[in-house]
């Protein structure tokens, strides 16, 4: 894969283990402590744990608040590795601090030191994200945060299975971890390699309020940079809510130990390293916004499987002692839950991974680390808001802790219907592409053919009813299909092809008024910039063999005048959805995840184009196999 090779560069590989090393730490201190308090400090506290909780979620968050903008104006205006080394210098200090404090069970000072660590992390953030489209190509972005990503979730489920075994433990042990693990991290800072300044004439604003509206202001330039953000956002509203709630929700709703809440953290990690391991290879080296309302919807659904079987579990009769993870494996309802749990987590890495490499990707670098600040800034506003509402839900309000997890998975519901409106085209090219490639083992060759910008009319053979979704999946760019008005017009698939913006076309004999709309359609769709696609054929072929173009493409093209890209499928001929052995869906299949190919050409001048010309240049790419 493209981030394997990506760990083995020094340009790489030492920031993606100080990332990981950071978060690591930040677990492990963060985790220890939550279970400390839960389970060895809540007599001594004499304070509500929830308040507790949402107190240190709150203290974690501030800073994010108040140094966001003082974050992204060093990082824009200082060379970042050096800046990235002084910053994880001071992860040691704190360190050092917080050692001292677990070593005394000072447990009021391990809260205070949460909102230092959260200084830390606020003032690191923007840096590590602006660093990265310095030294990755377009074309590794996305894998380059699909592994830090991934890195992260990982170190989080070492830390939190590490903060849960050391909070077991007499607490000097974690004393001595979290020190030896920031000295690491250090050490790894060192071989981050230079970047230079985005803006070194900038002159810092040190008034947190102004420069906050600067910030903001900057990201709110680019719309769809601002969308991107608000959708972060949220994601870290609901991770915030899930996590501060998961070591009470262990104990008094699965009424099981730190072991189990401990698994339950390491499967949540463990999925959204999957998602994020998942976009890298979907993507395919480029920026896949079709995962975000998948991701959304996910989160939705799987966060609801998770109410309903706590609420399950919280029905048998309690234990006397708190469930071990044998007892808590015993329970049928709970495989669920943790498989619910894993997939939840799936779709999250799935949400946030596209959404940081768009945000990376199209903000300008003089002022990426600022629009990164911006991000930051909202995501602990959404974070304060997060918290407030637990506070308001379970102190206030009363609810259950599986009502908690309800209304807020369920928020995911608004975000998945914005996601789809916004972003239609590229979810309906996801799914496309999900579809084709859980049917077949599809392989594409010629893409590059495909022009990223710009009108181009596009051409296949036609071979199954299939080969529509294969195409769209194929191509990184929306196609306008021209399909035959009669299929169009199907009661079941009508809704579907008006959402996809199909141009339905009927014979001039049958239609002549639909004939000159559908090509009248087809000019503006051009005009627009858009790629658009046609089956020369004009039906499936009966044989396996191409059958003869028809010469309306050349009108397309004397009409507006684009060049043609020709592209042809081979494999599909004998599949269920074609028509070898009579009519397509009649027969029983008989072949399961077949090959299919799909082979792009290079694109043939306005001046140069002819049905006969590219039925053979089809013919070429096809090849033997039909």
């Amino acid at each position: 894969m493209r981030g394997l090779a990506l760990l083995k560069q020094r340009r790489f590989g030492p920031y993606f283990m100080t990332q990981a090393l950071g978060a690591f730490n930040d677990n492990v201190f963060r985790n220890a402590l939550m279970f400390m308090l839960t389970f060895k400090a809540v007599d001594a506290l004499n304070v509500d744990i929830n308040i507790v909780m949402n107190l240190a979620a709150g203290l974690f968050i501030l800073p994010f608040f108040l140094m966001s903008g003082w974050a992204g104006q060093l990082a824009d205006k200082y060379e970042k590795s050096r800046l990235i080394r002084r910053i994880k210098a001071l992860e040691v200090v704190i360190m050092l601090l917080a050692a001292l404090a677990f070593v005394a069970e000072f447990w009021w000072g391990l809260i205070a030191l949460v909102g230092l660590m959260g200084a830390q992390s606020a003032l690191f953030g923007p840096v590590k994200y602006a660093l990265l489209p310095q030294h990755l190509a377009e074309e590794e972005l996305v894998s380059g945060n699909a592994w830090v990503g991934m890195g992260t979730f990982v170190a989080i489920l070492l830390g939190t299975i590490a903060g849960g075994l050391l909070s077991a433990q007499p607490t000097y042990w974690a004393a001595l971890c979290i020190l030896v693990i920031a000295l690491l991290g250090r050490l790894a800072a060192q071989g981050v390699p230079q970047a230079p300044a985005s803006d070194p004439a900038l002159t810092i604003d040190w008034n947190p309020v102004t420069q906050t509206r600067k910030v903001l202001a900057a990201s709110k330039q680019d719309a769809g940079v601002f969308w991107a953000i608000m959708a972060i956002s949220w994601f870290w509203f609901l991770g915030i809510g899930y996590l501060t709630q998961f070591p009470n929700f262990t104990r008094e709703v699965l009424a099981a130990n730190q072991t189990v809440g401990t698994l339950l953290l390491t499967l949540f990690s463990l999925g959204v390293a999957t998602g994020a391991m998942l976009c890298d290879r979907w993507s395919r080296g480029r920026i896949e916004l079709g995962m975000v309302p998948l991701g959304a919807l996910g989160v939705a659904v799987f966060g609801y499987g998770l109410y309903a079987m706590a609420q399950v579990i919280a029905a048998e009769p309690a234990p006397e002692l708190a469930r071990t993870l044998v007892d808590f494996w015993d329970i049928p309802e709970a495989r669920w839950f943790m498989l619910w749990l894993a997939l939840s987590g799936i779709a999250g890495g799935l949400f946030i991974i596209p959404l940081y490499s768009y945000v990376q990707r199209h903000t300008p670098e003089t002022r990426r680390a600022q629009v990164i600040a911006a991000l930051n800034v909202l995501n602990s506003l959404f974070m304060v808001i997060s918290t407030a509402m637990g506070i308001l839900l379970l102190s206030v309000l009363q609810l259950s802790l599986p009502q908690f997890y309800l209304i807020f998975a369920l928020t995911a519901v608004p975000i998945m219907l914005a996601s789809v409106r916004r972003l239609r085209d590229p979810f309906l090219r996801f799914l496309a592409f999900l579809i084709s490639h859980g049917i077949y083992r599809v392989r594409h060759h010629g893409l590059s053919h495909i022009p990223d910008t710009g009108p181009a009319l596009v051409v296949a053979n036609h071979v199954s009813y299939m080969d529509a979704v294969l195409l769209m999946g194929a191509c990184q760019r929306p196609l306008r299909f021209i399909i035959d008005k009669e299929i169009h017009d199907t009661p079941a698939l009508k809704w579907l092809f008006e959402i996809c913006g199909t141009v339905p076309i009927s014979s001039e004999r049958v239609d002549r008024r639909n004939f000159q709309e559908a090509f009248s359609r087809v000019a503006d769709a051009l005009d627009q910039g858009e790629l658009v696609f046609i089956f020369p054929e004009g039906r499936l072929t009966p044989d396996g063999e191409i059958q003869t173009f028809r010469r309306g493409l050349e009108r397309i093209v004397k009409t507006s005048p684009v060049p043609v890209i020709p592209m042809a499928l081979s494999g599909l001929w004998g599949s269920w959805f074609s028509r070898e052995r009579g009519r397509a869906f009649a027969k029983t299949p008989r072949r399961l995840w077949s090959r299919v190919d799909v082979n792009v050409g290079e694109p043939v001048p306005p001046d140069q184009v002819s049905a006969a010309e590219l039925e053979a240049r089809v013919r070429a790419l096809r090849g033997a196999r039909a």
